[in-house]
């Protein structure tokens, strides 16, 4: 298993939550080099430490997961609220309002 794309998606998730390594690692009780290690893929994350980074994050575990797990259908949606969750809020509803007026028009495409 490639631990780096998970290492990514965890620093996304963190950094979405405007959580800092060193705060993460306090809340998961874990120190702030292993959080660092983790982010980076030098080693997968134990499945109970997996579990809260979860919970913690706001994310799923298929999220995390998504290069092992083939099921799963959420998994760009999460990624995309992540990355809007980033955004100041004025950039959210401008981004908000660009995808409405994409799905209004696809709709009217399809009928």
């Amino acid at each position: 298993m490639d631990s780096k794309p998970i290492g990514r998606r965890i620093k996304l998730a963190r950094e979405a939550k405007k959580l800092t390594q060193e705060q993460l690692a306090e809340i998961v009780d874990l120190s702030p080099m292993h959080v660092s290690v983790l982010e980076r893929g030098q080693k997968p994350p134990k499945l109970e430490t997996m579990i809260k980074l979860a919970n913690i994050l706001d994310v799923s575990g298929d999220y995390l997961l998504q290069d092992v797990i083939t099921h799963s259908k959420a998994i760009p949606a999460t990624e995309i609220t992540l990355l809007i969750n980033s955004l100041p809020e004025n950039e959210q509803n401008r981004i908000l309002q660009s995808v409405r007026a994409y799905v209004e028009a696809y709709s009217c495409e399809t009928k």
